[in-house]
């Protein structure tokens, strides 16, 4: 993986993948390449880094062709390396791109050094332009060798290929792993994300597992898993530029942070009216599916997993529904129990994490009442294949760390508690007061985010540590490891999360003045427990900073005490996230991190 873009035109296409490619730099990459036709030959140029190196040598090269691909990889076979970038080769014939991982990669390979191929990589990738040369020997074109391709391969694959033979057309191929096909005049193009086509089209094409296609400047064919001529869906999709560009921010995550309030709005937008949610929001027939729930179920990875551990105290304590949390890497390994009307729901702000979308599979072939998914996609494959859907809305995040995305998950996931109450019978008015709290929610994150001056003061102090320590108690404990997550992302500073009840149990070993401790301690039934809790820090020299709207302020000797704005208890989970968030940027400032790309992650995960 990360970023694939392809096109077939009749204009030079150096400039437009390079240009794709730099839209796409937000997923996180650490290597990129080319490869063009070129005069009845092909050019092909890789570099290890930033897009911006591999558009230097194309300057310095010049090639000028018309039918190309291009890519950014993020390493999963082989470390990042000039000969480990895409796109691959072999016998100069045949080049790919390919996002995915092959499972069958090592029986694969010794099949083909047995046949005489030799790999120069230690990708993973490379067997898939060995394995198209050979069968173009018995094929008379790529899209037949791709079309057998597909049977041999096993895994996750989305594939661009071209063959130094048929100069005008471009073959593709996937499976698990996300590809669209843009439409043009006498143009047509390929990619892994739309957003690498922005200015270049809003008609789409949304390949589904299985396929192969065959595009030209003028034609554009679709086989489907049977190899049987089929048509798709056209869509149209509006990929809004503006997300690619930072405006007056210093960085896209800062950007998105100050976006908060009007992506939750965008949330809430005709989802809610009066006292209470509206029916059917998540697709038709949804409320009348929710009253049949009993038990639910969540997967999600990452950041998403944060949110759905903070929807399990809602769904209990709002809906009256016991829920289990399962990351998705481990839920298909467990064997898991399912209770008889469980409700399946799968977190991703892509829509395409690897694990959450081999979850949500294996679950569709068990005993669940239905699947629901949640996230900010809508041609995503998360957001076809679950059975009903909620998006969240935020628009466009293009930095690594997830920010505008998790608290709109989080509002999403209330409104689907509500539904679930609503669908019941239960709590009438509470539901009433938290419908009138997240209306007034946006005007609340505005407030927080007037914070950040006084979080700037205080950052330099946690920026010179090597580690800290989040806490925070019930409902919070989430919201401290979301935060705990941010600041080891993108600052490097190893960084963890305990409910602040466990730090007698062991945690406590670890403070002393080095150790940063951040507290999440907002006004309510824990407060006097966490309280004493911070008591044992202070009692140690550990530094306290303190997030929280107590009426009598803690006397801190070391530390900062930040003053919150005041929110609906059941909400404050989703405001005491914005100041974590500008917490880890600001530090991550002062420490010179790629704060937009940081090290070794990538945006959306199609790897398991």
């Amino acid at each position: 993986m990360c970023g694939i873009i392809a096109a077939a035109t009749d204009r030079s296409v150096g400039k437009l993948l390079i240009k794709g490619l730099y839209k796409m730099e937000y997923r996180g990459y650490d290597s990129a390449g080319i490869a063009m036709h070129v005069e009845g030959d092909v050019a092909h140029l890789r570099t290890l880094g930033k897009v911006n190196l591999l558009e230097d040598k194309m300057k310095s090269e010049k090639p000028k062709g018309k039918v190309g691909i291009a890519h950014t990889r993020w390493a999963t076979h082989g470390e990042p390396s000039e000969i480990n970038a895409h796109p691959h080769q072999s016998n100069d014939r045949v080049f790919i791109v390919h996002n995915g991982i092959i499972e069958n990669y090592l029986d694969l390979k010794n099949e083909l050094t047995t046949q005489g191929y030799t790999f120069y990589s230690k990708t993973d990738s490379e067997l898939i332009a060995h394995l198209l040369d050979h069968f173009l020997k018995t094929n008379d074109s790529l899209l037949k060798a791709m079309q057998s391709l597909k049977n041999k391969l096993e895994g996750a694959y989305a594939i661009a290929a071209l063959d130094q033979k048929d100069p005008d057309n471009l073959v593709l191929a996937r499976n698990r792993s996300p590809l669209v096909i843009g439409l043009g005049k006498k143009e047509n193009f390929a990619a892994s994300d739309p957003l690498a086509l922005a200015e270049l089209t809003k008609k789409f094409l949304i390949m589904e597992d299985g396929d192969v296609a065959r595009i030209s400047s003028n034609q554009v064919e679709i086989y489907d898993e049977q190899d049987k001529l089929t048509n798709r869906e056209e869509l149209s999709i509006d990929v809004n530029a503006e997300a690619s560009s930072k405006g007056n921010f210093r960085h896209y995550m800062e950007k998105e942070i100050f976006e908060q309030p009007g992506a939750i709005l965008n949330t809430l937008d005709g989802r809610i009216g009066g006292e209470d949610v509206l029916d059917n929001i998540f697709g038709e027939g949804s409320s009348d599916l929710l009253a049949k729930v009993k038990r639910v179920q969540i997967v999600a990875c990452g950041t998403a997993l944060h949110a759905g551990r903070v929807a399990a105290n809602w769904f209990s304590a709002i809906s009256g529904l016991p829920t289990q949390m399962d990351y998705a890497s481990e839920y298909r390994y467990k064997n898991p129990y399912i209770d008889e009307d469980t409700l399946l729901i799968a977190i991703s702000q892509s829509g395409e994490t690897a694990d959450t979308l081999a979850a949500l599979r294996y679950a569709k072939e068990k005993d669940y009442l239905a699947t629901l998914g949640i996230c900010n996609t809508p041609t995503s494959s998360l957001a076809r294949e679950a059975d009903y859907l909620l998006l969240t809305n935020a628009g466009q995040e293009i930095g690594v760390a997830s920010t505008k995305c998790f608290t709109t998950q989080l509002v999403a996931l209330m409104l689907l508690t509500l539904a679930l109450a609503k669908a019941s019978g239960k709590n009438p008015r509470l539901r009433g007061r938290i419908i009138e709290a997240l209306r007034t929610l946006p005007e609340k994150i505005s407030d927080a985010l007037k914070l950040k001056s006084d979080i700037v003061d205080f950052a330099p102090e946690i920026a010179n540590k090597d580690n800290a320590l989040f806490l925070g108690r019930g409902i919070f404990y989430p919201i401290a490891k979301e935060g705990a997550l941010k600041l080891k992302e993108i600052s490097y500073i190893h960084a963890e999360a305990y409910p602040a009840g466990e730090l007698k149990h062991g945690p406590l070993a670890l403070i002393d003045e080095e150790m940063p401790v951040v507290a999440i301690a907002p006004e309510y039934e824990l407060a006097e427990k966490l309280a004493s809790n911070l008591e044992e820090v202070k009692a140690r020299g550990g530094a306290l900073y303190v997030f929280g709207n107590a009426k009598e302020k803690l006397d801190l000797s070391t530390g900062r005490y930040i003053s919150m704005p005041e929110c609906d208890f059941l909400l404050t989970p989703i405001l005491y996230s914005i100041p974590l968030q500008i917490l880890s940027y600001e530090v991550a400032l002062l420490r010179g991190t790629d704060i937009d790309q940081p090290r070794n992650l990538a945006k959306s995960v199609t790897v398991e």
